[in-house]
């Protein structure tokens, strides 16, 4: 059994004269392209850190959704008004018309808020919401106290969710 003197001997490349600097030149340029590369990819990046604001198209898109939800807030008067005299059908007449957009006018401000704000906002409009539903099956039972009690609840429902509107849009709408 004999052993081969070939792989035991040093390789061409290894004892040609300039092999190991060719490999110390691929090493240097190799280690350049890494770091030109990361470095253009962190400058790149850095311009497109996340916003600490709305975007004007948000506000512009807020904005407009918060007026149908603004214009439901101010009848409430009538919706007082109404729920006093204990008018059963009139009372669901405005909740069903007038009112019925809320809900999704609260969703499309939703998704244009800022995440952090989103939960709480989330929140607020279900509560509203609930309290629209609850205001409607009093007034479909005709009982007077739930309807009152009722009431205060969206009331305060709106009162709540126009607070989470951006100042931005509080300003633009002239609300804050």
């Amino acid at each position: 059994m004999a052993l081969s003197t070939a792989s035991a001997s040093p390789s061409r490349s290894s004892l040609a004269p300039g092999g190991w600097l060719t490999r110390l030149w691929r090493s240097l340029a190799s280690l350049a392209l890494v770091l030109a590369l990361g470095l253009g990819l962190a400058a790149c990046d850095a311009g497109k850190a996340a916003p600490k604001g709305l975007a004007p198209e948000d506000v512009a898109f807020i904005t407009r959704q918060a007026e149908g939800f603004l214009a439901a807030r101010d009848r409430l008067p009538e919706l007082a008004s109404l729920v006093n005299e204990k008018n059963w059908v009139f009372t669901r007449n405005l909740i069903h018309g007038p009112m019925q957009e809320v809900g999704r006018e609260m969703l499309y401000i939703n998704q244009h808020l800022l995440p952090a704000d989103r939960p709480e906002a989330e929140k607020r409009a279900a509560k509203l919401k609930t309290a629209l539903a609850d205001l409607d099956e009093a007034a479909r039972l005709q009982d007077g106290d739930a309807l009152r009690k009722g009431y205060i609840k969206v009331a305060s429902g709106f009162g709540l969710y126009a607070q989470i509107l951006p100042t931005e849009v509080q300003t633009a709408l002239k609300q804050s």
